[in-house]
């Protein structure tokens, strides 16, 4: 759990609430559901718009790494290159293929397969660098999403605003509905400001971030499985590896 996440937003909300508060206004009046309909929708209906459907899906998902990053612990991860190098020297390239068994990482499968099938360094490099190269375009595609979601809400909340103000101006007559649609104007804009700068943009910043880390993970991953194609030693291939942890 990245607690520093989950803490951000809390102190967003309690800071925007709280403020309302303080200025003698009630909650009960940022709660609007048209409002938040209108904003939301849009929003989302803006962003499927301009998105490939698997992207958008992939957008989705990896959503979650604002709160649970992917990155695994990286001291492991040396440990573990580090042993099948000691297995290599020992015993050959052939020998990482009873390691592979437990492997769910495909990345790391197929860098390690490419080992054990004797395919020149240079070559595992260029293979696995387009792996990586892909995968980055992909994911970063799909990050997008919530940038482009910080774009629209601002104009969607804008024009539920719009909405509201159509609203009132129909009802002059009636003064009973005058409030309502006010309330409406003002906190869709709310909704749409709020919800991009306090949630949109920083998901997306907080994903690329995330996608960054793991790059740098596939990038040491890949220098390690060259390293031992050469046959260096396992002592100067987990210094290598060292400097990639910040």
């Amino acid at each position: 759990m990245d607690v520093i996440s989950l803490a951000g937003l809390l102190l967003a909300i309690v800071a925007i609430v709280g403020g309302q508060v303080l200025e003698g206004g009630h909650i009960a009046s940022l709660i609007q559901p048209t409002a938040f309909m209108i904003v939301l929708g849009g929003t989302i209906g803006a962003v499927m718009l301009q998105s490939p459907w698997r992207t958008f899906v992939t957008g989705l998902r990896i959503s979650m790494w604002v709160f649970k990053p992917p990155v695994p612990p990286l001291h492991e991860l040396i440990e573990q290159i580090v042993g099948w190098s000691n297995i290599a020297r020992r015993e050959g390239l052939l020998s990482l293929e009873n390691k592979m068994e437990g492997m769910t990482d495909p990345f790391m499968r197929k860098g390690v397969q490419l080992l054990v099938d004797g395919v020149e360094p240079e070559h595992i490099r260029e293979v696995m660098e387009v792996e990586i190269t892909t995968w980055e375009t992909e994911m970063k595609q799909a990050s997008k999403i919530w940038d482009a979601a910080g774009g629209y809400a601002p104009t969607v909340g804008i024009l539920g605003a719009v909405m509201g103000l159509i609203h009132v101006m129909e009802n002059l007559s009636d003064p009973a509905k005058l409030g309502s649609g006010i309330a409406v104007a003002f906190v869709a804009t709310i909704y749409g400001v709020g919800s991009a700068n306090l949630i949109f943009l920083p998901v997306a910043k907080k994903i690329q971030a995330n996608i960054m880390r793991l790059v740098a993970v596939r990038e040491m991953l890949l220098e390690g499985i060259v390293r031992i194609a050469h046959g260096d030693n396992p002592r100067i291939i987990e210094s290598r590896l060292q400097g990639y942890i910040i």
